[in-house]
């Protein structure tokens, strides 16, 4: 008898939901009244606002109306269809609730440099190759493998074919070049190192 009366429920939402995608509202009022208090309980559960749980019946029903035409009876049938929509609605509301606040927006610093800012690095960078390139070749190379490609003095001297000692002051004279040439373009005081 019970397994008659499944069958006659499933025959019954199938036959229901049939109605409701030829758009017969009186079919959707019966879909509504069998499956009301099931979205209430579980949205109720899981939000603890009576009026939101209403408000996800309300949504959970409408999508049955629009959505009709595309149900097919497979897996928990109408009930689970309904169970996985109101579930989803409400943990798309949880989801807005964590997002909502009375608070207004702070506005965001602009953390990017200014325009005179970086006009004035882009000149001091084009200053300072400038004044590489002016130096002699190999106290360049010496400037440049010591201070842009990170290498120790020892391998710098043995890449240049020099001594530790010869390495060491060819860096003096070409720091000293680099102060002259950057001090002439006002960008360092005379005497300051570069």
């Amino acid at each position: 008898m019970q397994d008659r009366q499944a069958t006659e429920q499933g025959e019954d939402d199938a036959t229901l939901m049939r109605r409701v995608a030829s758009g017969d509202a009186q079919a959707l009022g019966i879909v509504s009244e069998r499956y009301t208090p099931m979205l209430f309980g579980i949205a109720w559960r899981m939000l603890g606002d009576p009026a939101e749980a209403e408000d996800v019946v309300q949504e959970a029903i409408t999508r049955v109306w629009v959505k009709a035409s595309g149900w097919t009876p497979v897996g928990g049938g109408l009930g689970g269809w309904l169970r996985r929509i109101a579930t989803n609605l409400c943990l798309d509301r949880k989801r807005r609730q964590a997002f909502v606040s009375d608070e207004a927006v702070p506005e965001r610093v602009d953390e990017s440099p200014a325009a005179d800012v970086l006009i004035d690095e882009e000149r001091k960078r084009q200053a300072v190759t400038a004044a590489m390139q002016a130096l002699p070749d190999r106290q360049r190379a010496a400037i440049v493998l010591t201070y842009y490609e990170g290498v120790s003095n020892a391998e710098a001297a043995a890449t240049l074919g020099l001594g530790v000692k010869a390495l060491e002051s060819l860096l003096v004279r070409a720091r000293q070049g680099l102060s002259r040439n950057l001090a002439a373009q006002g960008l360092l005081k005379e005497g300051t190192a570069a």
